[in-house]
């Protein structure tokens, strides 16, 4: 029984919802298709900005009313930026999911925006630019998204900079929310105890007078350049982050790259944790992750450590990878992983928030449904071969950059550009 369906109004918004009968709750999103990527350097920053603007008020709710609308009912209103797009989502009890969307669309709608909450939210997310560069195992993500994709928009950090954001007017913002809150550039996804007729005839309500986008396209794949940086930063550890071109969104090799990262660094059964922790002692944090973009990706491996054991965890990370590259993969870690990776995605599908993300990301990528079964089916789909030939092809080590930040590292820079990864 196919639970899904899609409908996509006559202003080029797209509903999509999935039925679970047995949920005592209904998940639902509103994704506006802008993020970093698509910012001009003047607006850098700019949908982040805003996603935390429309949660200060609209023409018939205050900020505080906002926020108390799910709350007093015990559910959740929650917001998020990413470099691809903006999602605004809510979960509730089955019987509270009109007043949710009514919110939803509300805030994506009705903005009203005074100059005095305008100027106080510029000043918190100025404090939060400030605060993330205290964090430095986030912050070393950042340059390393501006070394390797250079100036391209998909390198500039999402909360934009300083300067960027105390640029901004309160005019920019309400023009670039009227432009990009529009049409085709809006999903909204579904996912629990639904109708989707109901759900529906709700959203036309609701989002149905919503003007159609006259948005063009004009994303373009980043290229990828090779660089090995060290930022010096007063901390208690050092932080190494390396990383690769792979695979995105749309690649043949996509499920291919989820079980090569499990196998490298995805968990506590990982040839990095079992080999730089369990055996050494030498980290409290490593692991690899993808980090996938709808036409482009990289593998990413990153480590913590003392500044005495930096050049030990770097060597024995080079180790792993060049074994791992040279040796491929064995028949029986390809079976553990790809039933790891399967028995992940049937535990998260019970979850009806990633469901309805779920829902809303295959539109977004691929513009069709993609049922848990059918992701299965493709994971059982690949072999020792087809993971050996991805390593091969795709995880190319000249390609490796890295960014080391902490304390002393500046000494270190030689090592580091010369690591063979």
């Amino acid at each position: 029984m196919n639970n899904f369906k899609k409908t996509e109004l006559d202003n080029g918004i797209r509903v999509v919802s999935e039925v679970h009968p047995g949920s005592r709750a209904v998940s639902i999103g509103v994704w506006v298709l802008t993020g970093t990527r698509d910012e001009d350097t003047s607006d850098a920053g700019i949908s982040h900005f805003l996603e935390h603007l429309v949660f200060k008020g609209t023409k018939t709710r205050s900020a505080y009313q906002i926020a108390k609308s799910l709350e007093a009912l015990g559910g959740d209103l929650n917001a998020y930026t990413t470099r691809e797009y903006t999602c605004y989502h809510a979960l509730v009890l089955k019987d509270h999911w009109e007043k949710a969307l009514d919110v939803l669309a509300d805030i994506v709608s009705n903005m009203h925006l005074t100059k005095k909450e305008f100027n106080l939210e510029k000043g918190v997310i100025l404090q939060e630019i400030a605060m993330s560069e205290d964090n430095h195992e986030d912050i070393i993500y950042d340059i390393f998204f501006d070394q390797v994709y250079d100036k391209h928009p998909l390198g500039r950090p999402i909360l934009g900079t300083p300067a960027s954001i105390a640029k901004m007017s309160q005019t920019q913002i309400m023009n670039y929310y009227k432009k990009t809150y529009t049409g085709k550039n809006i999903i909204v996804s579904a996912a629990g105890n639904i109708d989707h007729g109901d759900f529906l005839e709700a959203v036309e309500k609701k989002l149905g007078r919503k003007k159609k986008s006259n948005l063009k396209t004009s994303r373009k794949a980043p290229g990828w350049k090779r660089r090995r940086h060290v930022v010096e930063k007063q901390a208690e550890q050092v932080h190494m982050l390396l990383g690769m071109p792979t695979a995105s969104f749309r690649d043949k090799y996509r499920f291919e790259a989820y079980i090569a990262n499990t196998l490298l660094g995805g968990g506590m059964t990982s040839k990095l944790y079992q080999s730089v922790r369990e055996k050494r002692g030498l980290v409290y944090s490593i692991h690899s992750a993808l980090n996938t973009h709808v036409d482009c990706g990289m593998m990413l491996i990153y480590a913590g450590t003392e500044a005495k054991s930096v050049q030990k965890v770097g060597d024995l990370i080079a180790r792993e990878f060049n074994k791992l590259k040279k040796s491929g993969v064995s028949k029986s870690d390809v079976e553990m992983f790809k039933t790891q990776v399967t028995g992940s995605i049937l535990l998260g599908s019970d979850d009806i928030e990633n469901r309805m993300t779920s829902l809303a990301v295959n539109e977004m990528v691929f513009g069709r449904y993609r049922s848990v079964e059918s992701i299965i089916d493709e994971i059982n789909e690949v072999t020792q071969d087809s993971v050996n030939e991805y390593i091969a092809k795709e995880l190319d080590a000249k390609k490796a950059s890295g960014v080391l930040l902490g304390p002393d590292v500046k000494a270190l820079a030689s090592w580091w550009k010369d690591l063979e990864l």
